[in-house]
C-alpha cells in the first residue's frame, strides 16, 4: 500500500482552527452530562454496526487485509465503544471518599472532569479498532477529539468523523479528522508550536513516540504512547500442544503479523519443543495465506522482515518453515524459525511480519527470564494444563497483559486496560483506566462542622495545636 494522494494535507493553521472548533463543541458536549453523552454514543455505535460493510470495505481497501478480518475489526470497535459509553458515568461520576480521623469534620468528594480536546494519532495496522480505543473513551469522558489517521488509511479516518456527524447531529466538530503525512501528526503534537490540544494519544513506533514526546514536552502536554511489542508465548511441558500451536499460528500470522500484541517469540520447554515446532509448522504450512491474511500494508516493512530472517539464519538459527524465499510474493509466506540466539534482531526487535521464533528453554523459570529480557513489555501468553500454574507464571511476567491458554484474550474484553512499558510505551487505554486517562481528577472538600482543634487557623492557641499533633503522633505510633 502507498500513501493516498487524493486527501488533504493539513498544516498547523488548519489543526489550530480544528482544535478551536473542537473546544467549543467540547464545552457543549461536556455540559450535556453523562446520560445524554451515553445515549449519543450508543446512537453512533448502532450506526457503525449498520455500516459495518462500508467500514470493512474501506479498511480492506486501504490495508489489504481480508474482508473478514476487517469486519472483525469493526466488531471489536463496537464492543469497546459500547462499554465506554455505558460505564463512563459509573467510573467518572462524583463519589464520596473517606476523609480520615484527622479531617472528620470534612466531607471529601472525588470527581473527574474532561481534559478538553484530545489529539489522537492512529496507526495503519488496525486503523479503526486501535484509535477508537482512545477516541471512544475520550468522547465518553466528555472530551472533543481531533484524529490524525495514518497517511496509509485516511479514508477510514474521514469516514469515522463523517459517521459521527451523521449519527449525532449538532456535534459535527466534536470529532474531526485531519489528514496528511507524518508532518501533520507532528504538528498536532506541537512540533511546530502549540496546537492547542490538551493530551495526545499516540500509537506507532518507539522512535516516532520519542519525537512526539519531545514535542509534547515543550508545552507539558500529556502523552499516552502505545509503541508495539515483541510478545512472548511460554509453553510448559504439560501444555496442550495442539491448542498452543493453533493459538501461536493465529497470533503470529493473522493480519500478516502486523499486530502490536501479536506473537513473535515462543519459549517452549525442551522436552516438548520439537513436537510443538512440528505442530506449528503443520498449521502454518496449511494456511491459505492469501485468504488467511493479506500483504504487508507498509511496503518498507518487507526490508525489516527480510533482515530479521536472514540475520537469524546467519546467527545460527534454523528455518523450520519458509525462509528468505517466502518473502518474495506480495503476500509473504509464513516463516517459523527455531534456535535463534537471543541477541539476534528476530528476537530483540519488532518484526511486524508473518514470522515467529520458537526457542527451547530448560524450564519455565528460564522462559520467564527470557520473556522479561525484552525491551518491550506489551503482552504475553502462557500455556499449561494447570490454571494455578498459569496464573502464577502470569504474575511473574512484566507484560501489561497476559493470557493463559489463549493469545490476545484481553483484546475483546473492554473492561481490561491495555498498554505496556519500556519500548511498548506508557499509559493505558480501555477499561476504567482508559476512561480515567482522558479525565482529570478533581478533589472537593466540604466542611461539615467546626473541628475541636482547628489546625488550619492562626487563631488556635499553639499549645492546643501541639497537644493535638502529639495525640495524633501517639495514635499512629500504636496502630
Amino acid at each position: 500500500m502507498t500513501m493516498r494522494t487524493d486527501t488533504p494535507v493539513h498544516g498547523l493553521d488548519d489543526i489550530r482552527a480544528t482544535v478551536a472548533r473542537g473546544r467549543d463543541a467540547g464545552r457543549v458536549w461536556a455540559a450535556l452530562g453523562p446520560r445524554e453523552r451515553r445515549d449519543a454514543l450508543l446512537l453512533w455505535k448502532r450506526a457503525l454496526a449498520r455500516r459495518t460493510d462500508e467500514f470493512a470495505e474501506m479498511i480492506a481497501a486501504e490495508t489489504g487485509k481480508p474482508a473478514l478480518d476487517a469486519r472483525s475489526e469493526v466488531l471489536l470497535t463496537l464492543v469497546h465503544l459500547d462499554w465506554a459509553a455505558r460505564n463512563a458515568r459509573r467510573v467518572l461520576g462524583p463519589r464520596r471518599v473517606r476523609a480520615g480521623l484527622l479531617s472528620v469534620h470534612q466531607q471529601a468528594r472525588l470527581a473527574y472532569r474532561p481534559l478538553g480536546v484530545i489529539g489522537v494519532i492512529g496507526p495503519w495496522n488496525y486503523p479503526l479498532y486501535t484509535p477508537m480505543g482512545s477516541i471512544g473513551y475520550a468522547l465518553a469522558a466528555g472530551n472533543a477529539v481531533v484524529f490524525k489517521p495514518s497517511e496509509l488509511t485516511p479514508g477510514v479516518g474521514a469516514l469515522l468523523a463523517r459517521s459521527f456527524a451523521e449519527a449525532v447531529p449538532g456535534h459535527a466538530d466534536l470529532l474531526a479528522t485531519v489528514t496528511g503525512p507524518g508532518s501533520t501528526g507532528a504538528a498536532l503534537a506541537g512540533a511546530e508550536g502549540p496546537s492547542g490540544v490538551d493530551k495526545i494519544a499516540f500509537t506507532g513506533s518507539p522512535g516516532t513516540a520519542r519525537k512526539v514526546a519531545a514535542s509534547c514536552a515543550a508545552t507539558l502536554t500529556p502523552l499516552l504512547a502505545e509503541c508495539g511489542g515483541k510478545d512472548a508465548v511460554l509453553v510448559a511441558a504439560d501444555a496442550d500442544l495442539d491448542a498452543a500451536a493453533d493459538a501461536i499460528v493465529w497470533g503470529a500470522m493473522s493480519n500478516a503479523g502486523q499486530t502490536c500484541a501479536g506473537v513473535e517469540r515462543v519459549y517452549a520447554v525442551a522436552s516438548v519443543h520439537e513436537a510443538l515446532c512440528a505442530r506449528i509448522t503443520s498449521r502454518a504450512q496449511a494456511l491459505p495465506h492469501g485468504e488467511a491474511y493479506g500483504p504487508l500494508t507498509l511496503p518498507s516493512q518487507l526490508d525489516v522482515v527480510e533482515r530479521h530472517v536472514k540475520q537469524a539464519l546467519m546467527d545460527g538459527g534454523r528455518a523450520v518453515l519458509g525462509g528468505p524465499d517466502s518473502l518474495r510474493d506480495r503476500v509473504l509466506g509464513p516463516v517459523v524459525l527455531a534456535g535463534v540466539p537471543e541477541d539476534s534482531p528476530a528476537v530483540t526487535e519488532e518484526t511486524f511480519g508473518p514470522v515467529v521464533v520458537v526457542n527451547p528453554v530448560r524450564d519455565m523459570d528460564e522462559a520467564v527470564e527470557r520473556a522479561n529480557a525484552s525491551a518491550y513489555s506489551l503482552g504475553a501468553a502462557v500455556f499449561t494444563s494447570s490454571r494455578a500454574k498459569g496464573l502464577a507464571l502470569a504474575e511473574r511476567l512484566d507484560s501489561g497483559a497476559v493470557s493463559v491458554n489463549s493469545v490476545l484474550g484481553f483484546a475483546a474484553i473492554p473492561s481490561l486496560p491495555f498498554g505496556g512499558a519500556g519500548e511498548s510505551g506508557y499509559g493505558r487505554i480501555h477499561g476504567e483506566e482508559g476512561l480515567r486517562s482522558f479525565a482529570a481528577p478533581r478533589s472537593v472538600t466540604v466542611r461539615r462542622f467546626a473541628p475541636a482543634v482547628n489546625l488550619t487557623s492562626f487563631s488556635t492557641p499553639r499549645e492546643k495545636v501541639a497537644r493535638a499533633v502529639e495525640l495524633g503522633r501517639r495514635l499512629h505510633a500504636r496502630f
